[in-house]
């Protein structure tokens, strides 16, 4: 079992990450019932909650579902990371997640997200002025160091947990890497061996099938796995972890029906979240990465990003399923997803 403060997570949990414009309640509804076993909601900029910023506040929204669950924030301002960590505080997460990884210009240019990899002393102070501020276990995730010539995971990973984080997860590549290349995980083990760390340590970057996470885990040694590219369009992903762990099998992968049976969840939850207009429309990113693989799916994607109303939408999803029958499609060999912070 594993251990964050007192939430208890099985052995070689599986966490989903902080993705942003991906990881909302819907997504992370049909993440939880495939079987992650931690998640994360979108990044949160410490200024917009400070500003009551209506983006901002609607990210605090969690859901009893979805526990153990963590909201993250990211901010170069240690009092802004204060006074948005007691912010944090009043929705009762599980645990609070600071981001310190994130590599897009927008965030990085304000002093936030990986940007503070090139100052760790900032990068201490912010998260002891959220450990302070706050009742909640804190965590961090980051990345290896801002490129390959300034590497400083480990000095990262033992000051923040001096400063009383209860769990970090590394990505395996450099800011000036963004999500380009093969991630590194040599560095992350090396966390992990460290006589020093106690506390949990999870991988990221490039865990795209069940074969890749036991391979890593059993390489690497790390307490756990966090999931992000992969798992969009693909929730199956974690359940078919947890079997091969467990069995050392590959699981089958979706049918037609499944498939479609998880996006009437997505989409339903989404209207119910976010009202029948920016749910539908929200919603429409998403049905390319469900149905990518169907033959000739181009017709029937069409409609579905065109249709108004869910009325109009379900009748189409039930021609998805009578036109492909009992098609069995091979799980995808790798994924790519352009955007902006992704896991």
């Amino acid at each position: 079992m594993v251990t964050i403060d007192q939430i208890q997570l099985p052995d070689f949990p599986l966490l989903l990450a902080p993705m942003e414009d991906v990881s909302d309640p819907p997504f992370r509804a049909v993440c939880k019932v495939n079987g992650a076993d931690l998640m994360y909601t979108e990044f949160i900029s410490s200024e917009g909650l400070i500003r009551d910023a209506i983006k901002s506040r609607r990210k605090l929204d969690i859901f009893e579902a979805e526990r153990p669950v963590g909201i993250q924030i990211f901010g170069g301002d240690e009092e802004a990371m204060a006074l948005s960590a007691k912010i944090v505080d009043t929705v009762n997460p599980d645990l609070l997640d600071i981001n310190f990884g994130c590599p897009v210009k927008k965030v990085v240019s304000k002093g936030a997200g990986a940007g503070v990899l090139k100052d760790v002393d900032l990068m201490v102070r912010l998260t002891k002025a959220v450990v302070n501020s706050t009742k909640l276990p804190v965590t961090v995730k980051t990345r290896l160091g801002w490129d390959d010539n300034t590497i400083n995971i480990d000095e990262v990973a033992e000051r923040l947990q001096d400063v009383g984080i209860k769990a970090l997860a590394i990505h395996g590549r450099t800011r000036c890497q963004m999500y380009k290349g093969v991630a590194n995980w040599e560095p992350i083990a090396r966390v992990k061996n460290n006589p020093r760390i106690h506390i949990p340590i999870f991988g990221n970057g490039d865990i795209d099938s069940p074969q890749k996470a036991v391979e890593y885990k059993n390489r690497y040694g790390v307490d756990g796995v966090m999931i992000g590219r992969a798992a969009i369009g693909y929730p199956w992903i974690f359940r078919e972890i947890k079997h091969y762990i467990a069995t050392g099998q590959m699981l089958a992968p979706p049918t037609v029906q499944e498939r479609v049976d998880v996006i009437r969840r997505h989409l339903y939850t989404s209207v119910e979240w976010k009202g029948p207009v920016v749910g539908i429309n929200e919603m429409r990113r998403h049905y390319a990465n469900y149905l990518k693989g169907l033959p000739n799916i181009k017709e029937f994607r069409a409609k579905l990003v065109t249709l108004p109303d869910i009325a109009s939408i379900d009748p189409v999803l039930d021609e998805i399923v009578t036109y492909y029958g009992g098609l069995e499609l091979p799980r995808p060999e790798e994924y790519f997803y352009a955007g902006t912070c992704r896991g």
